[in-house]
């Protein structure tokens, strides 16, 4: 199938912009980005034309860090600390099973691609014992819905009892957190330059694992190539715990076990000293910056606009929806830029460079860059169509419409050349469905904390 927009302002994020430009899409992939009418097609063969008068042409947005199991215990310890509101959380969450998990996928993807969201990762760390497969859950609702996936096979092993955060039933072994993600890379992953689904290693925290855990899972990682993940950073009180405990802040903790580099990203950032950005932007390691997250928690406000001026890759999460309820994607470029400017200034950040964080900024994270993030030919069709007339058409400046307001209607979502939005509502999987999924999950969740195991 051949797609043919034209008559949009097209912002390619990798430098042009067309006004009344044209994108043709072949198959899965861009043929042609460019200024006026499309060229002329080859006879024969399908083409669907769709009008972009009116509309905004971005890349698909690129979500760098989320939990989706947290679908299912939204609205609870909402005036808690990150820590406090760990511990009040763990124990429901250490009684979910693949039900739970697979509706609060469906609900929390179908949610981000009505944000315009293409591709997200998921951190999944907790793996209680006899509840099915919770990674395979939400691999199949992301397959269902037809959005690409980046799926992080997650760990803890350090429960209350040696020091840890989570208590002992919601951590593993090490050897059963290695043998399980060893599976999980032979399963799922696809290093194909067109992949769908893509694993990564993470273990969750450095209060939450051991030194062990983070010293063999970035060994398993690298000796399969794959990409490494982890929080770092979120709270001064993390500091605190790893200053106490390793006598080091939490970069340079990560970084003497060798957890820094091109093929890391890590989620938050809030803490960080000169010395870390400036080490962070040497090795290319990526920041996952989740503003509403940190917002909601008191976390605090990440060194983003230094982190991109020291030229290290910046993508935007969202974030776990318990930690930020209900948050759309496309409004954390605006969350993101308020929270830099409300610290730093007015100039802080640009609405074109927090499209940027939200499309190649979070494709660096992911290691898919070569493909994804930029409206060019021979890059993956994955492309967002905004409507910017009616209210948004006040506003001159698109971008400025996009990332500064209330995220306008979505006219078009693609990923890979296929429709997955259209006219504001989900089609690859019925919305209203997708939606009580959500909420039969945490309607589950709540009756299983209740169990005594």
């Amino acid at each position: 199938m051949r797609t043919v927009i034209e008559n949009a302002h097209i912002v390619t994020v990798s430098g042009e912009e067309y006004p009344g430009g044209h994108i043709v899409v072949d198959g899965e992939r861009i043929a042609s980005v460019g200024a006026g009418p499309a060229p002329a097609a080859p006879e024969g063969g399908a083409v669907e034309r769709i009008e972009g008068r009116g509309c905004l042409a971005t890349p698909g947005l690129v979500n760098a860090h989320h939990h989706l199991y947290q679908w299912a215990s939204q609205g609870i310890a909402t005036g808690a600390t990150l820590f406090e509101w760990l511990t009040t959380l763990y124990e429901p969450w250490s009684k979910m099973d693949a039900e739970v998990a697979g509706g609060a996928a469906s609900a929390g993807l179908g949610w981000l691609a009505k944000s315009g969201c293409t591709t997200s990762t998921d951190h999944h760390y907790l793996f209680p014992k006899g509840r099915g497969d919770l990674f395979a859950a939400g691999i199949e609702a992301a397959r269902e819905l037809g959005v690409r996936f980046h799926p992080c096979r997650g760990s803890m092993d350090l429960g209350r009892s040696d020091g840890g955060l989570p208590p002992d039933e919601a951590v593993e072994d090490i050897d059963t957190i290695l043998a399980e993600t060893e599976t999980a890379l032979d399963r799922y992953h696809d290093p194909s330059p067109g992949s769908m689904l893509r694993v990564a290693v993470a273990p969750c925290s450095p209060f939450s694992v051991t030194r062990d855990l983070l010293v063999r899972s970035a060994e398993l990682a690298r000796s399969r190539g794959v990409r490494l993940h982890t929080h770092l950073a979120e709270t001064r009180d993390e500091e605190e715990h790893t200053t106490e405990r390793f006598g080091m802040t939490p970069v340079e903790y990560m970084d003497s076990l060798g957890w820094l580099g091109a093929d890391v990203w890590l989620a938050h950032c809030v803490h960080l000293h000169d010395s870390d950005v400036k080490r962070l932007a040497e090795t290319g390691t990526g920041t996952a910056h989740c503003p509403s997250s940190n917002a909601r928690l008191g976390s605090g406000i990440a060194r983003v606009s230094h982190l991109l001026e020291a030229g290290a890759p910046v993508g935007l999460g969202v974030d776990g929806p318990a930690s930020a309820e209900m948050v759309p994607l496309a409004g954390e470029m605006r969350q993101a830029i308020y929270m830099q400017r409300a610290r730093y200034g007015p100039a802080a950040l640009t609405a074109r460079q927090a499209l940027e964080m939200a499309t190649l900024g979070g494709a660096r994270c992911l290691g898919r860059e070569a493909d994804l993030g930029t409206l060019e030919p021979g890059r993956l069709a994955d492309i967002a169509l905004w409507r910017i007339d009616g209210f948004h058409a006040a506003i001159d400046d698109p971008v400025v419409a996009l990332a500064f307001g209330q995220t306008p209607p979505l006219e078009r979502l693609l990923v890979g050349g296929r429709t997955i939005v259209r006219d504001d509502a989900l089609v690859s999987v019925p919305q209203d469905e997708v939606g009580r999924r959500g909420a039969a999950a945490h309607r589950r969740l709540m009756t299983l904390a209740q169990e005594v195991l």
